[in-house]
């Protein structure tokens, strides 16, 4: 087996504390939708911890967008290429059908190029649509914010709110695929330890399984 460093240490870090960020988000934001559970009075505390939470989240989304782009994170990982194209049905057909028939997975990552063609569908909806969405969107409900009086007037608040719960519902649906996926590796903690100290173990021969999470 041989090591390869995937993960830099700035994005592991994001990773985890998003992670919990937005597990706190969706219960709270169940909490809130729930009749009898939770109301929108001022000091009710999953608001609270929703509200604030929510800017905690925003904060990191524009940590990840900077740090992206400054290291070009961006366009080297998430950029959609001529082969990507091509393999998205290969990789398609291997989780599907081939993964359960113990085949090896199409792709092989490395530094330059760690996701395969559906992660960076995946990622890049996720990152590049779904989270500004809800992150916009979140930050313009705030009833603490100048421009509230504004949305109130133009009554967009319904648009604003559909496109928000929206949001966390694709997210949430990602979250539950996403964390399937990671157990799909040599062994079912192989890609969680990497997302922790960074080094992805990969077969030395082309024969040997290996899987790559989404």
């Amino acid at each position: 087996m041989k090591k390869i460093y995937l993960h830099p240490l700035p994005l592991r870090i994001w990773h985890w504390g998003n992670a919990f960020l937005g597990i706190t988000l969706l219960i709270t934001g169940i909490q809130l939708r729930l009749p009898g559970i939770a109301s929108l009075q001022p000091q009710n505390t999953p608001l609270l911890v929703h509200r604030y939470v929510g800017w905690a989240m925003a904060a990191s989304f524009v940590f990840w967008l900077v740090y992206s782009l400054i290291s070009r994170h961006l366009s080297r990982q998430y950029g959609i290429r001529g082969r990507d194209l091509e393999g998205v049905f290969r990789q398609a057909k291997f989780y599907l059908v081939s993964i359960f028939k113990g085949e090896e997975n199409p792709f092989r990552p490395t530094p330059d190029e760690k996701f395969n063609p559906l992660q960076k569908l995946a990622y890049g909806a996720i990152m590049c649509i779904f989270a500004p969405v809800l992150v916009i969107t979140g930050v313009l409900l705030n009833d603490k914010l100048f421009f509230r009086e504004y949305i109130l007037q133009w009554d967009v608040v319904g648009v604003l709110d559909a496109l928000h719960v929206m949001g966390a519902y694709v997210f949430a649906l990602y979250l539950i695929v996403h964390i399937y996926m990671a157990t799909l590796g040599r062994t079912a903690t192989s890609h969680i330890k990497a997302m922790i100290v960074g080094y992805e173990e990969e077969p030395d021969e082309p024969g040997e399984k290996v899987a790559q999470k989404v």
